[in-house]
C-alpha cells in the first residue's frame, strides 16, 4: 500500500517537499548522533551549539511538516488519508531521534572521566556503528519505498535491542564505579529507543497504516 501511495504522489509538490523536509530530519539525526557518540570519548564541549541548532532545526522541521499535511488535508479532507496518517506517524519518530541523540550528548556532561576507544567498544559493542548503518538504510527504505531493506531494518533493530538488554545485564551484574555504570546504562537505554523509533518508520514501508509500529508483535502472532 505505501509504494502505490508514494508512486502515486511522485512528482507532486506536497508529497515531494514533505519528503525533502523528512529526509533532511533523518540526516540531521544521524549527525547528532554521530557527534553525540564521539562526544563520549573526546568530549567535544565546543559541539554544544551545535547540537541544539541542529536539534532546532528538526523540531522546526516536524512542525512544518505537520503544518503542511493538515493544510494538504484541508482542501481534500477525503482523498490521501493514510499517506497523511503515515507521514504524521513517521515524522514523529524522526523527531524523537533528535531528542534521544541530544540525550546522548548530554551523557558525555555527566561521565566524570571520557571514556577510552576500548572501553567504548567493550561497553557498547559497536552499536554506534550499526546504528549509523540502520540510519542510512531508514533512509533508503522511506525514500524509495523499499521492502527488502525495511525488512533488513526490522531483523537489525531486534538485534540491536537484544544487545542493549544483554550489555544492561552484564552492567547490572559488574562492579563498574557508580558513574560509569550509570552513563553506560542511559547510553544503551538510548541507544535502544534510537534503534526502535528507526524500525518505527521502517515500519511504515511494510505494514497497514492501522499496524504501525507493531511489527513484532504482529510476527509473534
Amino acid at each position: 500500500m505505501f509504494k502505490n501511495l508514494i508512486n502515486f504522489w511522485k512528482g507532486k509538490d506536497f508529497l515531494s517537499e514533505v519528503l525533502k523536509d523528512f529526509e533532511e530530519m533523518l540526516k540531521d539525526g544521524e549527525t547528532i548522533f554521530a557527534i553525540s557518540c564521539k562526544s563520549l570519548i573526546n568530549n567535544p564541549i565546543s559541539e554544544t551549539d551545535k547540537i541544539y541548532e541542529i536539534d532546532k532545526k528538526i523540531n522546526e522541521a516536524e512542525r512544518n511538516i505537520r503544518r503542511k499535511v493538515l493544510e494538504h488535508l484541508s482542501f481534500q479532507p477525503t482523498v490521501d488519508v493514510p499517506v497523511s496518517l503515515i507521514l504524521m506517524s513517521v515524522v514523529k519518530d524522526a523527531e524523537r531521534l533528535g531528542d534521544y541523540s541530544k540525550n546522548l550528548f548530554e551523557v558525555s556532561k555527566l561521565l566524570q572521566k571520557n571514556l577510552s576507544q576500548e572501553q567504548f567498544r567493550e561497553l557498547f559493542d559497536e552499536m554506534d556503528k550499526k546504528l549509523i548503518i540502520i540510519f542510512q538504510k531508514t533512509r533508503e527504505c522511506f525514500l524509495e519505498s523499499n521492502e527488502e531493506v525495511a525488512n533488513e531494518i526490522m531483523n537489525l533493530e531486534r538485534k540491536i535491542v537484544k544487545g542493549c538488554d544483554e550489555e544492561l545485564e552484564k552492567i547490572a551484574a559488574s562492579n563498574l564505579e557508580t558513574n560509569l555504570a550509570v552513563c553506560s546504562a542511559l547510553v544503551l537505554r538510548y541507544f535502544k529507543r534510537i534503534g526502535s523509533h528507526l524500525g518505527n518508520i521502517a515500519t511504515s514501508v511494510i505494514m497497514p497504516v492501522t499496524d504501525l509500529d507493531y511489527f513484532d508483535k504482529k510476527k509473534e502472532n
